[in-house]
This record gives structure tokens, sequence and C-alpha cells, in this order.
């Protein structure tokens, strides 16, 4: 099966700082990969390159077997212009840490006009993929509130229905608990959870849950120094890690 998303020697640096180093990572299609590590491991930043946010200083990034910072001409491989940029970020949806909601908006008008701008849906089918995707997240009673007056985790619900209002084939999540109060926690990845369950997704997720990473993936992912130093299936990754560094970062991590 063809992968939906493939890195390939990818290299992304900050200065002398180097991230990403020769990444060859691949995802197939409706995967669940939690991707876990310590920080500063190139876990955000592999997102942040998927999601456009971040350019590559080498190797090439597909998705669906496309380029994503490169368009083909003829038999090479040239920069990606800003139009093939936006058709390619159209199949990917990210959710982040900070919620990202625009405060002068309702819940329901942060979903709308997106899809209106961007999808150019009509006001009446904007709202009702709003609706039905707010009732989803468990927050219909709270369409007209603005993020000032939700908890949260409220807040990181909304930001993850209006993510899926846009379609996107590709979910990427980056520690999107790691702001909420502990008992806000459950709330989030129960939304997440039943995504996984019940749409076909494509999903990578960053998270320092590892109950969470060990339910919900079919992959989990140990990053170090900008490379993966170890992946498995959750139970035997967890039950059975073979590399010292997983064995002494999964040890801090749980004791924690």
């Amino acid at each position: 099966m063809p992968a939906m998303v493939e890195f390939d020697k990818v290299t992304k640096r900050f200065g002398s700082l180097t991230v990403l180093d020769e990444l060859t990572f691949a995802v197939k299609p409706n995967e669940k990969v939690a991707i876990i590590g310590p920080s500063g491991s190139g876990k955000s930043t592999l997102l942040r390159v998927l999601m456009t946010l971040e350019r590559i200083d080498g190797g090439v990034v597909e998705v669906e077997g496309e380029p994503l910072w490169h368009m083909r001409k003829g038999d090479a491989l040239v920069a990606a212009d800003e139009r093939h940029l936006h058709r390619m970020r159209a199949k990917i949806g990210m959710v982040f840490q900070q919620f990202n909601l625009f405060p002068h908006m309702t819940a329901i008008r942060n979903i709308i006009d997106p899809c209106v701008a961007v999808l150019k849906m009509t006001e009446p089918e904007a709202r009702a993929r709003a609706e039905s995707l707010l009732d989803m997240v468990g927050l219909k009673d709270k369409m007209g509130n603005y993020p000032a007056e939700l908890s949260g985790g409220q807040q990181q619900r909304v930001a993850i229905a209006r993510a899926l209002a846009m379609r996107p084939k590709i979910m990427l999540f980056d520690e999107v608990t790691s702001s909420l109060d502990p008992e806000l926690v459950g709330e989030v990845l129960g939304v997440i959870r039943r995504l996984a369950r019940e749409h076909d997704l494509t999903m990578l997720i960053v998270t320092h849950q590892m109950g969470f990473a060990k339910e919900i993936a079919d992959r989990v992912c140990y990053f170090d120094h900008g490379r993966i130093a170890e992946e498995g299936r959750p139970a035997e990754f967890f039950a059975n890690p073979k590399n010292e560094r997983t064995r002494a970062f999964l040890k801090a991590v749980l004791e924690v």
C-alpha cells in the first residue's frame, strides 16, 4: 500500500542546530502513529514541516505520492510555489498546543468563517457543518460562547472541530493536552479517541501521554536527535523497548 506521508532523508536546521537529521519515515493511509521523545528531539518540527509551517533544508516530503515542498518539472524537482503549497496544505489539518482560536469570534464562527473563506462554502452549508462538528465534540450547547467563556478543554475541542471542518485526510496533533489542567485532559483525549475509532483519518499524534499512545496508536515512534531511534506496535514497544535511550525515556516519563 502506498504511503500517505513519506519523509525521505529530510533535514531541517535552525541555524547550526539540526532538528531533523536525514529523517526517513513513512505513514500508511489511516494509520495512527504516536510520536514520543524528549523535548528538542524534532517531534513538533516534523508536524510543522508537514503543515508547511517550516521549510526543509534537504530531502523530500511526499503526501499521497506527491512532493509537498517541491513540484515536478519534467524529470526534475523544483521548489514548490504558493499555489502548490496551498493545494497540498488542504489535505492536512493540525491542532496545536495553544488553541489558536479567534478571541473575538464565537465557537461556531471560529469554524464557519474558515469554511467560507477557504472552502468557499455558502454560509448555510458552513453553519450546518460547524453545528454537526460541535455536536460531535460535545459542545453543541456552547456554539454561541466566545473562547474566553470556555474552559481550556472546551477550547481545544473547538480547535479540533475547526481542523476537521476542512475535511483533511491527515490530522496532526501537537501535544494537544499539554496546556490543559489535568482534569480537562480526558475530555480532549476522548474526542481524539473517537476520531481514531470512527473516521478514516491518517493521524500523527505527538504526546507525552504514554497510556493514551499505547491505547490509540497502531505504531509508536521514539524520536531522538531528529531521527527515529525505535518504533513498533504499542504492546511490544512499551513492554520490551530495545533501545537504551527509549528505556531511559520511558522510565523517566512513567515515574513522573
